[in-house]
């Protein structure tokens, strides 16, 4: 009789056991461009849900979704002008969350209150590789308790966390912070 994989035997197996744990409705961390990130299914309303009790968030505030590739986010680009669509593009992949509307294509469970949807196209290579296996976009928000500072090594995410929230370790850089949030046609700065 076989088992499946752990995911610590070997570095080739960890994403694509990860983007099986994401399939079936878990939270796992995972290192975006500057700090450590929590990420989930952002269509299944019990794994987001499991994520904000985590982070004792309320599911008001909205979250933050990111991708491997534009394409991902393409229903709700084409409702942009132009010129919108090329700054949006022209910033990714990077650390540039941008607000678009969100055009009925996200549940209320990540957008929050708002009529907008915090978009992103990630720079960080194992964020990306795991958007990339589970096939399309995942919550990523820090990984910490409200109130407190989002993790840069993999010991203070242990430390809020524990040791049995999966992770896919990677390299962070350690001067890099979360991103900046933009609002697109304004390009006003909700978050710096």
């Amino acid at each position: 009789m076989t088992s499946a994989p752990s995911p610590i035997l070997h570095s080739r197996w960890r994403v694509p056991y990860l983007g099986s744990v994401l399939a079936a409705g878990a939270v796992v961390a995972c290192p975006a461009e500057g700090v450590w990130g929590l990420s989930c299914n952002p269509f299944d309303e019990a794994a987001v849900r499991n994520l904000l009790d985590m982070k004792q968030r309320s599911v008001s505030k909205g979250l933050i979704l990111v991708a491997a590739t534009s394409e991902t986010f393409g229903e709700v680009l084409q409702g942009l002008p132009l010129d919108q669509q090329g700054e949006v593009l022209a910033s990714w992949p990077g650390p540039h969350t941008w607000l678009v509307p969100h055009r009925g294509c996200y549940p209320p469970w990540v957008t929050g209150d708002s009529t907008e949807v915090a978009i992103r196209v990630t720079s960080a290579p194992a964020l990306s590789a795991l958007c990339d296996t589970f096939g399309g976009p995942l919550v990523s928000t820090s990984a910490n308790p409200a109130g407190l500072p989002p993790p840069h090594a993999m010991w203070e995410l242990r430390r809020y966390f524990g040791a049995a929230l999966p992770a896919l370790p990677a390299a962070i850089d350690p001067a890099g912070k979360p991103s900046t949030i933009r609002r697109a046609g304004d390009g006003k700065v909700v978050r710096g």
